[in-house]
């Protein structure tokens, strides 16, 4: 039975993975912070229904330091943080060249720069108590890539590297790091796409761009007979596993292209690490297929 003394936060929890995570966790018995972007205006009503089932929110906008570190502060005064679940993202899908910096800038601040935010919030606390967990929320598509998806999948590939790599760096000190790669769900993110801005370089792509209705036709298929909820479920199973214990990727469900790569890449890594003399951080534990 989960320790009702233990705490969560949950980032992007207004809807979606992260509401299913903190609802998921409030009923177990955890004490959860959830964190939301407008919690008392845009999200007024999520607020609510998640207070109701005991969740405590906080206003956090990940993309703003300021709003970062207010929320910590009222956070960790509650006192520490035993699990973080980096979830809040956004999806940015179009032809990369007609994507201005600007916008792909703006990208990569919510589903990299974001999340890195709110992980140095908290890790400091979990390194000086060695104890801790924090679990990414990334996709299938930090693995592999197609048309259209060029900027949303550089994002998590991107934050893929990070937490694989600090996960390297914070075993030593007590502190897990998950990966968990959803595949597509029926969620708000999908109904709130940002596409590309430049409309004068989208026109040089006429003869390409009729074919992204297939790619979302499809993802839109792939959804089909999935709950959202199964992702929350196995977020609740990593956090109760044992320190020490944890997988480093877990995808949801277990389809075959990214069971395959994770399976493929993960043996690679270990020799990586065992050939820049790093053998002592290879993982004890499988990373996760």
């Amino acid at each position: 039975m989960s320790n009702p003394q233990k705490t969560i936060v949950v980032t992007g929890a207004s809807s979606g993975f992260g509401r299913d995570t903190a609802e998921r966790f409030a009923g177990a018995g955890w004490r959860v912070f959830a964190g939301i972007r407008g919690a008392r205006s845009k999200h007024a009503q999520a607020t609510v229904d998640l207070e109701q089932l005991g969740v405590r929110v906080v206003d956090l906008e990940i993309t703003d330091q300021a709003s970062v570190d207010r929320a910590a502060a009222e956070i960790l005064a509650a006192g520490p943080v035993d699990v973080l679940v980096n979830n809040a993202g956004a999806a940015y899908f179009g032809i990369v060249e007609a994507f201005t910096p600007e916008t792909i800038q703006r990208q990569f601040d919510v589903n990299v720069f974001g999340q890195m935010r709110v992980s140095r919030a908290f890790l400091p606390g979990m390194r000086e108590r060695r104890s801790g967990l924090v679990i990414y929320v990334t996709s299938v598509v930090g693995r592999y890539t197609f048309p259209f998806g060029g900027v949303y999948a550089s994002s998590k590939w991107a934050l893929e590297a990070l937490a694989e790599s600090s996960s390297y760096e914070l075993a030593p000190l007590g502190v897990d790091v998950a990966i968990v790669q959803p595949a597509a769900y029926e969620t708000n993110i999908g109904n709130s796409r940002v596409g590309a801005d430049d409309e004068q370089r989208l026109n040089g792509y006429s003869a390409v761009t009729p074919l992204a209705a297939n790619i979302f036709s499809a993802l839109s298929n792939s959804t089909q007979g999935r709950d959202s909820r199964e992702v929350a479920d196995v977020i609740f199973t990593i956090a109760e596993q044992p320190a020490g214990t944890r997988a480093l990727r877990t995808p949801v469900p277990g389809e075959p292209a990214i069971t395959a790569i994770n399976a493929a890449v993960s043996p690679i890594q270990r020799q990586v690490l065992e050939n820049l003399g790093l053998g002592e951080l290879v993982p004890k534990v499988a990373a996760g297929v």
